[in-house]
């Protein structure tokens, strides 16, 4: 496929984080984009602001006519989070069409480019978007495909005029695989996505796989502990070719020292809080190092980076209360977030909203939620969001529940959970989840500002 002589593009799934970067890429370049997803979001209505043509119905009729016959400038893209009796997937098999997913075409466009790509099953976000704040910041104008909203841009996806490019390389149905990558970083590889994999060991294999795919002469930089004998390790704990020394927290910034067997870099200030993210800033600082950044800028950029939307985000930050919304979903994930916000407020009681996401994730998990949601103070707890799922018979939020020793905890629906916030004004309040959750984000928001 000639990605050049594209004209047309409609995207099956175009509201997904990872697949309306691709919209808005095709969108710069004038092509005519349009797509279907489920249901409206902040997302999409970004997209249709910026011109595209978007449906909520998965209605063969609401096709614009132009896409009704396959041809060499009409390109279909789809992601596999999409049920196989779409109407409109079908419509699109049905007459010819050459689909691809996401990742496919990501793999083509970065084909021609230097391309950076960061992989694992939690921090992947975070990192890919930090590598490219600092390739910015220092003047090396990427381009970069992000599966989440950067705060500095605000936006997933950036356009640049060199030929470097930084991409999340997303695990899920495989995905990365289509990747060649000069640089990869792997930031994790615990057990996930067990609907699709079926058990750990095939994930693992997977990211091997990824980790083997680098160009001639490219590099590899992974997690300390990993199961990979080749690449550069990074860590906070202890020694490894990369490693972050000196950690703490002033007037509520987290700063450390980085250091590999080349350079040192001293007092460095997060803009974003979390050990986690000190462990993700190595990483990122180790490629950054690679493509001859100069420590100074990569210094500087650290201090200004404002981190990703619903990654550890503060959403109220006053004398009376803290609000901090999160995207974890999987109990290491969780146990980062919890353990940061802890560290930084040690003397203030947490309360925490979580929407467990997807019932596999529950069922596979459910003993490592209810390990990790125990070192809260107090819990209130969402039903399950299903996505792409369709219920398991016994498997429900009370599963997590019943296996909890906090006494302080509770089943309860969206809005009471804003109704509870409101009579009880927790001084320290965390929403966790990837699921809709963020619609909570600005009703408590309001309620925490006017109590």
């Amino acid at each position: 496929m000639e990605l050049r002589n594209i004209q047309r593009v409609y995207l099956v799934g175009i509201g997904g984080i990872g697949m309306s970067g691709l919209a808005r890429y095709f969108n710069h370049l004038g092509c005519t984009v349009c797509g279907y997803d489920k249901t409206s979001t902040t997302l999409t209505n970004g997209l249709q602001n910026e011109g595209m043509q978007i449906v909520f119905e998965d209605k063969v009729e609401l096709i614009p006519a132009e896409f009704h016959t396959a041809d060499a400038v009409t390109l279909v893209i789809y992601t596999p989070a999409i049920p196989k009796d779409s109407a409109i997937l079908n419509f699109f098999k049905s007459q010819g069409f050459d689909l691809q997913k996401r990742s496919q075409v990501l793999g083509i466009l970065s084909k021609g480019m230097f391309t950076v790509a960061v992989a694992g099953t939690h921090g992947k976000t975070t990192t890919s978007t930090m590598v490219a704040h600092i390739l910015k910041a220092s003047g090396i104008d990427c381009s970069a495909f992000l599966g989440g909203i950067s705060s500095n841009y605000n936006t997933n996806m950036l356009i640049g005029k060199s030929d470097v490019m930084v991409v999340e390389a997303d695990e899920y149905d495989r995905s990365f695989l289509t990747l060649h990558p000069d640089i990869s970083i792997i930031t994790s590889m615990d057990a996930d996505h067990l609907d699709i994999y079926g058990d750990h060991s095939h994930l693992t294999d997977s990211f091997k796989q990824f980790a083997s795919q680098l160009k001639p002469g490219g590099r590899l930089i992974h997690r300390k502990g990993l199961p990979l004998e080749t690449g550069d390790t990074y860590t906070i704990h202890g020694e490894a070719d990369a490693c972050a020394e000196n950690i703490r927290v002033e007037n509520g910034s987290f700063f450390f020292d980085f250091k590999n067997s080349r350079v040192e870099i001293k007092d460095i200030e997060l803009g974003i809080a979390g050990t986690h993210n000190i462990e993700n800033a190595v990483a990122a600082i180790q490629a950054a190092l690679y493509l001859d950044i100069d420590p100074v800028r990569i210094h500087d950029a650290l201090t200004s980076f404002r981190g990703v939307k619903r990654r550890f985000e503060y959403i109220l930050k006053t004398d009376r209360h803290i609000y901090i919304d999160d995207y974890a979903h999987h109990p290491e994930e969780l146990r980062a977030a919890i353990s940061s916000v802890k560290r930084l407020y040690p003397n203030k009681k947490l309360t925490t909203i979580f929407q467990p996401h997807l019932f596999t994730r529950t069922r596979d998990f459910v003993d490592g939620f209810a390990e990790v949601l125990d070192m809260s103070d107090e819990l209130l707890l969402l039903d399950i969001y299903p996505a792409r799922e369709l219920p398991i018979p016994g498997v429900d939020s009370n599963m997590i529940l019943s296996r909890m020793q906090l006494a302080n905890k509770r089943i309860c629906g969206k809005q009471e959970s804003v109704e509870i916030i409101r009579t009880e004004k927790p001084e320290l309040l965390l929403t966790v989840g990837a699921g809709d959750i963020d619609t909570l984000v600005e009703p408590l928001k309001q309620v925490l500002q006017h109590v």
